[in-house]
């Protein structure tokens, strides 16, 4: 048996701003509406369904792509060129920092919606 994410829904206040957000940052782009979905579209084909959410609280999630060398850098100067904060840890107490876990780079930031978004390029568990 093989079981693979296919998407997952990420609520939002305005999808569009938040589609627009989650493309920007991690260089991706923004799909064709389907239904009351905006998706967007990561390399391992998942899709982040972006929903707007009219009543109610936005149940902030978390949600952690890995990526190269390169893209880190690229997600990094995006996050640093919008005026985003971030910080090395996901308790936000190491404000402007990247961590080195595992022999890799990562970091957490917070999309418009408060959820809580990673980027990292190495797996939890795979340094020496």
């Amino acid at each position: 048996m093989t079981v693979q994410l296919d998407h997952t829904i990420v609520e939002a206040r305005d999808r569009r701003a938040t589609a627009d957000f989650l493309a920007g940052v991690l260089g991706l782009e923004v799909g064709a509406p389907y239904g009351p979905f905006l998706p967007v579209e990561v390399d391992n084909g998942v899709t982040l369904d972006v929903m707007g959410v009219d009543d109610g609280p936005v149940r902030p999630q978390h949600y952690a792509f890995l990526v190269g060398e390169d893209d880190f850098d690229a997600v990094l100067a995006r996050l640093e060129g919008a005026g985003a904060p971030h910080w090395a840890d996901p308790m936000y107490r190491r404000a402007g920092e990247i961590n080195h876990e595992d022999g890799g780079r990562g970091m957490y930031f917070l999309d418009p919606n408060g959820h809580r978004l990673e980027v990292l390029t190495r797996r939890y568990g795979s340094g020496g």
